[in-house]
């Protein structure tokens, strides 16, 4: 039984893991760094302990929080460490439980280069590219004429939308190329590149996906992650729109078909392209997402615990028989930008936010919070849920002019007049959805 967890990470997703673990009666530690000595989740944490001045990174010092504090069990959330092989390793070599999949797993997938040819092999149809790594611009450029343009350049052990660049013409190619791989170096401590064909008007569908590690995997449906600006994600909705539900229910199915028969252990999820009715495989994050909680509403799901079960028993907590979806849900991600999509950190001198029935919002933020330059520019998401998709589309509308953020700046103007946009509205967006925004809010239709 895994009876004390370190919660490693910060912001929302910390205090998401957190509630999760006390709603299920296990202790939690907050690791957290001098930077983030103030966050929320320090409060209600059964204990905390400093990590030092950026430690998220830090595997070392990340095993001795958990060791000092007597935990059981690590929860790495997303982002920083949560798809490192490395840390998995660390975790099990101190007689503690790893809340995700196994190391090997991880060392498989966390190519996504490779991750597409393991699931071509499992049925699964890739998007068209090359095939294995890319570290030198000669090579590049002779898979890109192979593709042919547009073609987008993305870091092999990338993930979150960084390490991605579009390139229309050869011209570009050599800029993109450092670009791409500083970004992974920076983020990911790894160079290495893989190319794939650019679809202009195609939509980003995800499958959350649950594994026990012996063989079963069950799927919680689809979303659509269209809504992005330079490749992170705005607005996620579950189910897609636009879809019928046989071939979502299709494509959910063989995702999960394919994750079993790699003994996948805990919560995943594979990205797919769907262009003119064909999905292509794009890619499988082995961790929970950001846009977990869309998929919570639509199914009434608890994903944190599902993976807490997983992780102490090797069995899921549900069948694919009792994963009932109902009507629909949207979540909106509120920054910390201003209208010119530049950070805009600051302390939080008011806070007002939604509620009411079907509405939803995870966030770390209270009033005095001095939201860090050193961090994301996440601050909050904002989720509601409806029988149908007008209803959740209403009650979304109503929060978002509910929400008041003030001392800093946000996204709030421009994610309200997304959802008011007619393509928008109608279920008619794709991934270029936000080209019409380009240069800031002030420009918007």
């Amino acid at each position: 039984m895994i009876k004390r967890v370190l919660i490693a990470n910060r912001g929302e997703i910390a205090l998401r893991i957190l509630r999760a673990c006390q709603a299920a009666g296990v202790e939690t530690v907050a690791a957290y760094s001098k930077t983030d000595r103030l966050l929320r989740h320090l409060r209600y944490a059964d204990d905390t302990i400093c990590i030092g001045e950026s430690s998220y990174l830090s595997i070392d010092d990340l095993i001795m929080a958990a060791t000092l504090t007597g935990c059981d069990a690590v929860h790495p959330g997303y982002g920083f460490l949560s798809e490192d092989a490395e840390l998995v390793d660390a975790v099990e070599k101190a007689g503690l439980h790893f809340i995700g999949p196994s190391a090997a797993t991880m060392r498989v997938l966390g190519n996504k280069s490779e991750a597409k040819n393991v699931f071509e092999k499992l049925g699964l149809q890739p998007i068209p590219g090359s095939d294995g790594l890319i570290t030198d611009v000669s090579t590049l450029a002779d898979v890109a004429d192979q593709v042919g343009y547009p073609i987008l350049i993305k870091a092999a052990y990338g993930g979150g939308g960084r390490g991605i660049r579009l390139v229309e013409n050869p011209e570009q190619l050599g800029l993109a190329f450092d670009v791409s791989t500083a970004e992974a170096i920076g983020n990911f401590g790894r160079a290495g590149v893989y190319v794939e064909r650019y679809f202009a008007l195609a939509r980003h569908i995800e499958v959350q996906l649950l594994g026990d590690g012996q063989g079963n995997a069950i799927h919680l449906g689809t979303r659509d992650c269209s809504i992005q600006r330079r490749n992170q994600k705005l607005v996620e909705e579950a189910p897609a729109p636009g879809l019928s539900a046989q071939v979502l229910d299709e494509i959910a199915q063989r995702a999960a078909r394919a994750l079993a028969k790699l003994n996948y252990r805990n919560a995943a999820t594979m990205e797919f392209l769907c262009s003119e009715g064909q999905f292509y495989f794009m890619e499988i994050n082995t961790r929970i997402q950001v846009e977990h909680p869309v998929t919570e509403m639509f199914c009434n799901v608890d994903l944190i615990q599902a993976q807490l079960s997983v992780a102490e028993s090797d069995c899921l907590p549900v069948t694919q028989s009792q994963i009932s979806p109902l009507g629909c849900s949207i979540e909106c991600r509120v920054l910390a930008e201003d209208v010119d999509y530049q950070p805009s950190p600051g302390t939080i001198s008011k806070l007002e936010l939604p509620g009411g029935p079907g509405v939803r919002v995870d966030s770390h933020l209270y009033s005095g919070y001095t939201v860090p330059h050193q961090y994301d520019s996440l601050i909050a998401k904002i989720i509601t849920a409806g029988r149908t998709r007008q209803e959740a589309l209403r009650r979304m509308t109503q929060a978002l002019s509910e929400t008041r953020i003030e001392g800093i700046e946000t996204n709030l103007a421009l994610l309200l007049t997304i959802l008011k946009e007619d393509d928008f509205r109608e279920g008619r967006y794709h991934i270029r959805f936000m080209n019409r925004y380009t240069d800031g809010l002030q420009t918007a239709p």
